[in-house]
């Protein structure tokens, strides 16, 4: 009896559409074009500032790694060969994941690939663009995140992983997965501080705020800390929720305050404020100087345990999850870390028990208990993009000893897995050298950064400051060392070299050729010079 009134209902429903169809056959065609979600939301006016939007694409002569090799960077340390031949096995894959846009993929502009699936990864690129600043002059590796701008929607959203054929997002924006890390404005100003490129600042910053300002109103709780989930805070497999669901890591947000996205948007804000001074737009980022005052007193009243000295996520009921993850570190680069908490919150990095394995810095802290020794990718695994971030905020504090000790550490295991594989991963074990649980091997990816920034950066200690055109160089090594080919910015180069010393106290007897005018800001054991460099 129901299966034929079901029936007779069902014939009822078809004959209705079916003159609906004949009566109105526009409407009808209407339906069938409908778009996959309603407008339910409002336009962002700094979207409509956002030049990238609507950009033919623009395709470039693609060079290989053979055309590049001897205008790249190349750095020289006697005794180290094997550190070199990995430094320029990064170069070499990085050269073969380079890539034109498709005619028909919404993308705009070349840019390099994540070389792990076939579409275009947002915190990914940030950090590969780290190490793409060295070789700008060969490709514009910076303008691979253009191609996010150029697929903004009207709102201000902008996904966090784009399919490369066709420019569509993998995800839909109120997905819990769609979207973050929101580390695009401090990429940016990493760009600006090394090139000096005002010009694209401006450019970049309408986009870069409405995006601020899209994860503002659809990813915070009322008391205005954000949250995430494992994939959207970029760390898939960390046990982050209270109920120990390991699965549910992945999607849910537990409605917890998450640690490192709050102090990634108060990176953002900090960044963000820089960015209109130059730009001569304060009066836009008023809310964002609100917000930075916010989120710094929720981040040390809220998250800040005295009794351990770390930051942790914040649960529902007010409690703190325990969990001690390399997340909390981007406390240092949010400048969101007091100076009474700094030596005691520090001290965790160097603690064995925790983050101080034979391979530094685990993700998660060994005294988890799902802490893994293979590293089972975000429980416990070495990573370039967070490593990076902790020696990035240990140089803000001025911790340069440290960051040192664990860059060496660091690029020491990744060189020493290169020497037995023959290629760099997408993470280390924590325990002993080699790949880690769950890791892509020729990736680079994000794994660049520990052969080309690691080394350059933090063991050979060189940072260029393109706007300045100042060099600061911390020499900590005692061996014979340095680069030929050094970029200053895009303005020139230089050949440095520092001769082997018996210590370190003894100062650096250095050697510098360049093509430009620049001031050295030489450093060693607590000492500092300042020398101006006459070009040669």
């Amino acid at each position: 009896m129901f299966d034929t009134i079901l029936l007779i209902g069902s014939g009822a429903l078809l004959a209705s559409a079916l003159i609906y169809v004949i009566k109105y056959p526009w409407r009808a065609l209407a339906l069938v074009n409908l778009p996959k979600y309603r407008k339910n939301y409002k336009e962002n006016a700094y979207v409509k500032e956002n030049a990238f939007i609507g950009q033919p694409p623009r395709s470039v002569t693609i060079p290989s790694y053979a055309d590049v090799k001897d205008q790249l960077p190349q750095p020289i340390w006697e005794g180290h060969e094997d550190a070199i031949r990995c430094y320029d096995k990064a170069w070499q894959i990085a050269f073969e994941n380079i890539h034109n846009p498709g005619e028909n993929s919404g993308m705009i502009s070349p840019y390099m690939d994540a070389a792990f699936n076939d579409h275009l990864f947002m915190w990914d690129s940030c950090f590969m663009l780290m190490f793409g600043r060295y070789a700008a002059k060969l490709f514009p590796f910076q303008e691979t995140l253009d191609n996010f701008y150029a697929l903004q929607h009207a709102d201000g959203f902008i996904c966090r992983e784009i399919a490369e054929k066709d420019g569509k997002d993998i995800f839909a924006p109120y997905d819990h997965c769609s979207t973050g890390p929101n580390v695009m404005p401090w990429c940016e100003y990493e760009h600006y501080q090394f090139h000096g490129d005002v010009d694209r600042v401006k450019r970049v910053f309408p986009a870069l705020l409405a995006y601020h300002q899209w994860l503002r109103a659809n990813r915070t709780w009322p008391h205005g800390g954000y949250w995430a989930n494992g994939w959207s805070c970029g760390m898939d497999n960390m046990p982050r929720l209270k109920n120990k669901n390991l699965l549910a890591s992945y999607f849910s947000n537990g409605h917890m305050i998450w640690a490192d996205i709050s102090m990634q948007q108060l990176l953002s804000c900090n960044v963000l404020i820089d960015m209109a001074k130059l730009c001569g737009r304060s009066q836009d980022v008023a809310d964002l100087e609100a917000e930075r005052n916010q989120l710094r007193a929720l981040i040390n009243e809220k998250l800040w345990d005295d009794h351990t000295n770390f930051y942790y996520d914040l649960w529902a009921n007010g409690k703190h999850s325990g969990v001690k993850s390399i997340g909390a570190y981007w406390a240092l680069m949010a400048q969101a870390v007091p100076q009474k908490h700094l030596s005691a919150f520090v001290a965790h990095l160097s603690d064995p028990k925790e983050f101080n394995r034979p391979n530094r810095i685990p993700t998660l802290s060994a005294d988890n208990e799902f802490y893994c020794r293979d590293g089972n990718y975000w429980r416990g695994a070495i990573w370039a993009p967070t490593n990076y971030m902790v020696l990035k905020g240990l140089e803000t504090y001025g911790c340069n000893d440290l960051a040192f000790e664990i860059a060496t550490c660091a690029l020491d295991n990744v060189v020493q897995t290169f020497c037995e594989t023959g290629t760099l991963f997408e993470n280390y074990a924590p325990e002993y050298a080699g790949k880690g649980n769950i890791a892509k091997g020729d990736f680079v990816g994000w794994s660049g950064i520990f052969p080309i920034c690691t080394l350059l950066e933090f063991v050979f200690g060189l940072k260029w400051n393109g706007w300045r055109k100042e060099l600061v160089w911390n020499v900590s090594l005692t061996d014979r060392f340095g680069v030929d080919r050094f970029p200053l910015g895009n303005h020139g180069t230089a050949k440095i070299l520092c001769h082997k010393r018996e210590n370190t106290q003894d100062r650096p007897q250095i050697e510098i050729s360049s093509d430009m005018d620049f001031t050295l800001i030489l450093q060693w054991n607590g000492h500092e010079e300042k020398i101006q460099i006459q070009a040669n």
